[in-house]
């Protein structure tokens, strides 16, 4: 039988085993939480009903003109990076400002009803998307996820190039990072003109390398070899050109979305896949 002094001292082990268990259980809880931060999520049709959730990924690309700067300042105090979606080479007929510039739309947008090609040469549209640049720039985003420039495989005049580079060219003053999505028709004459494309871009992300989207079925596939294979080219490219490479696939399909995982892991890239085209 214990006396009180070896009862106090038993209760006192218990207590510091306890203390170390706990301490423990929270430190190693704290860490599974910061490991557990999923690396790269793309949300085009989310609000700031969403920022728990996207507090979950170390960097996040979404509609910052949905976002005020202090939703973006919440972000960042969670550590997450925060990349802006802005639209150069098209017009999407729910922004405010479509009706002041549909005037400019130069074509469908195949698949898109929503959206119209937009003429990237017009100095006024130029001017725009500089002020709205700067506007994004002002609620502290961390670079811009730049879409459409694939207006210049629509339309190879030499003008909408010229425009497309007087608009990228500005944004990169900003002092942010710059990710081009898809593009590749232009980001690879701007390197055969220019020798580099540092003045345009830190960064490109390309959209179903490995998955395909059926429009017509509303599936998702396997993306075929021959394109497959031209864009990993292409990205392994951009990569040696010192970029980081973003991959955005569209899959359920475990078997591949584990070939994705593989080769993006290998190539030392940054992927989001998602079950859906709204991105939410």
């Amino acid at each position: 039988m214990l006396n009180i002094s070896q009862k106090k001292s038993t209760a006192l082990t218990v207590l510091l085993v306890l203390t170390f268990i706990i301490e423990g259980l929270f430190i190693k809880g704290c860490k599974a939480e910061t490991l557990g931060k999923r690396d790269y999520g793309v949300f085009l049709n989310v609000d700031d009903s969403s920022l728990e959730r996207l507090e979950m990924y170390e960097t996040i690309v979404i509609d910052a003109q949905y976002f005020t700067k202090k939703d973006i300042e919440q972000l960042h105090e969670n550590g997450t990076t925060v990349y802006t979606y802005l639209n150069i080479g098209s017009i999407e007929n729910f922004r405010e400002y479509y009706t002041a510039y549909e005037e400019l739309a130069i074509g469908s947008y195949e698949h898109w009803d929503e959206e119209k090609w937009v003429d990237a040469a017009s100095p006024d549209w130029q001017r725009f998307i500089m002020q709205l640049a700067r506007e994004l720039y002002e609620k502290d985003v961390d670079g811009f996820f730049i879409d459409n420039c694939d207006v210049y495989y629509y339309a190879p005049r030499k003008d909408i190039f010229d425009g497309l580079t007087v608009i990228l060219q500005y944004i990169m003053t900003l002092g942010k990072e710059v990710i081009i999505n898809g593009g590749d028709t232009y980001v690879t004459e701007y390197k055969e003109r220019y020798g580099t494309i540092d003045p345009i871009m830190t960064g490109v992300n390309q959209e179903t390398v490995w998955s395909h989207i059926d429009f017509a079925k509303g599936t998702f596939n396997e993306q075929n070899r021959e394109e497959r294979e031209y864009f990993c080219g292409y990205l392994e490219s951009c990569k040696a050109d010192g970029m980081e490479v973003y991959l955005l696939e569209y899959t359920a399909n475990r078997k591949l979305i584990r070939k994705i995982e593989k080769y993006c892991r290998k190539q030392g890239f940054h992927f989001y896949i998602s079950d859906s085209l709204e991105l939410e």
